[in-house]
C-alpha cells in the first residue's frame, strides 16, 4: 500500500512499526502524584542534558503535567511491564492506587522516581510546544537514577518486548 499523502490511520500504522522504550512519566501537583505511560520521549543533547517528551493534549493527565513544571521519566524494563497497562490507564485504577505498585522515591525536584527503573531522568521543563494534537516538552535533566536493568522493555507493533542485555 502505497499512500503519498497518509490519513491519520496509515500513518499511525507506520508509528507502531517503530519500536520505542516504554516509560512512566510523572509529576507531583498540590493534589498529589501523577503519572503515565508514554513511549514518545527522547534525547536532545547532553550538554545542558535535555530530553523531550510529547503528550497528547487529550490526555486526562496533560493539565497536571503542563502546569507542574516537572517531569520525571521512568525507563522500564522487562520486568515492569506489567506496570504499564496500569499506568496507561487500563483497568479504570485511579491514580492513588497507581503508585501502590512498585516502590517510588524523590530525587531533585520531588517527583515520583521508580526506584527499580532501569534509568530515570527527574527533569524540569523548560520549553513546550504545541504541535498537532501534542505538545512537546522540553526538559533539562536535575538528577539521574539508573536502576539494575536486566533487559529492555520496548512496544513494537502494538506489543511488548523484552531487548536482552549483551552477555559478557
Amino acid at each position: 500500500m502505497i499512500a503519498l499523502s497518509p490519513d491519520r490511520t496509515t500513518f499511525r500504522e507506520a508509528m507502531a512499526r517503530i519500536g520505542a522504550a516504554v516509560n512512566i512519566i510523572t509529576t507531583t501537583t498540590t493534589t498529589g502524584d501523577v503519572g503515565m505511560t508514554v513511549s514518545a520521549v527522547c534525547s536532545v543533547t547532553d550538554d545542558p542534558a535535555t530530553v523531550l517528551v510529547c503528550i497528547g493534549r487529550s490526555s486526562r493527565q496533560y493539565h497536571h503535567f503542563s502546569t507542574a513544571g516537572i517531569i520525571c521519566i521512568n525507563v522500564l524494563s522487562h520486568e515492569h511491564e506489567v506496570l504499564s497497562p496500569i499506568f496507561a490507564g487500563k483497568g479504570d485504577i485511579g491514580m492513588t492506587e497507581r503508585f501502590t505498585h512498585g516502590k517510588w522515591i524523590r530525587l531533585a525536584t520531588g517527583a515520583p522516581v521508580l526506584e527499580s527503573a532501569a534509568a530515570s531522568l527527574d527533569c524540569t521543563v523548560s520549553r513546550s510546544v504545541d504541535i498537532g494534537t501534542h505538545t512537546v516538552f522540553f526538559c533539562a535533566v536535575q538528577a539521574v537514577h539508573l536502576g539494575s536493568s536486566v533487559s529492555g522493555l520496548v512496544y513494537h507493533g502494538r506489543a511488548y518486548h523484552r531487548i536482552p542485555q549483551k552477555q559478557a
